[in-house]
């Protein structure tokens, strides 16, 4: 088996480079990953500039680069450019340092990794630890997880050729696994609006969860609870209803 991994913590996070290494004993590992952090970079590509490509090295038996674009950059320059003569069988992207759950997902560049890998029509898992300084000893657990998920699938990875997974592992110890739906993440945003010494206004954005109701099902809910959450996620975002609520609406007799 081929498998990509990739992530937008960067070449240098411990957590990439555990799991690669976990990956390299059942698996020929390719990685290609951004050569500094792209946190919450959602699904941008680069247009207007070269990507830049470095061989790189995280351990024996991983064939590594890094690449000055986005994690969804990496997925498709190493697919498509890169590794052109490999064929991949399956894409990770993480391991994250910190959770990508619920409605956060639009905004993860681990996500999106994997969803661009989906676009480019394999077989695709994304993988983040709900905390926000993960242990060594997490990021093990995680990969030897994963590992284990992988060994599960194997033989049914077409099962998964319309959707992603999204895989978020709860800090401290694990009661097992559940398959779960996004839950949903509000914050209460803050805007320190401010001007430099120069007269240039400017705006640092932060905020704090706030405590909203959840489904007992979501992925919020069963990381919570200590259980590692397992959401399969579509990226069709058609709302088929609404389509006949315009049509009723007549909205395709607009002329001018």
């Amino acid at each position: 088996m081929n498998i990509f991994i990739t992530n937008d913590d960067g070449i240098n996070a411990e957590g990439i480079k555990i799991l690669a290494q976990e990956i390299s004993k059942i698996a020929n590992t390719y990685v290609v990953a951004p050569d500094s952090p792209r946190s919450a970079s959602g699904h941008a590509i680069t247009l207007h500039k070269p990507i830049l490509i470095n061989d790189e090295f995280i351990a024996e038996n991983v064939d590594a680069y890094s690449t000055s674009g986005t994690p969804a950059d990496c997925v498709k320059v190493g697919i498509e450019a890169i590794l052109k003569d490999v064929e991949i069988d399956l894409v990770l992207s993480g391991i994250n340092n910190g959770p990508n759950l619920g409605n956060d997902v639009l905004y993860s560049g681990t996500v999106a990794a994997a969803i661009e890998g989906l676009i480019e029509r394999k077989p695709s898992i994304a993988l983040s630890c709900n905390s926000s300084k993960v242990s060594t000893e997490e990021y093990e657990e995680a990969a030897k997880y994963t590992v284990a998920l992988i060994q599960k699938l194997e033989g049914n990875l077409d099962k998964l050729d319309e959707i992603i997974l999204n895989v978020n592992f709860p800090k401290g110890d694990k009661k097992g696994v559940k398959i779960t739906k996004l839950g949903e993440r509000v914050y209460n945003n803050v805007m320190d609006d401010r001007k430099s010494l120069r007269g240039q206004r400017y705006v640092w954005m932060g905020g704090d969860l706030a405590d909203v109701p959840q489904d007992k099902d979501s992925d919020i809910v069963a990381v919570e609870n200590g259980y590692v959450s397992i959401t399969p996620v579509h990226i069709d975002m058609t709302n088929l209803s609404k389509m006949k609520t315009l049509k009723d609406l007549d909205i395709e007799d607009i002329s001018l």
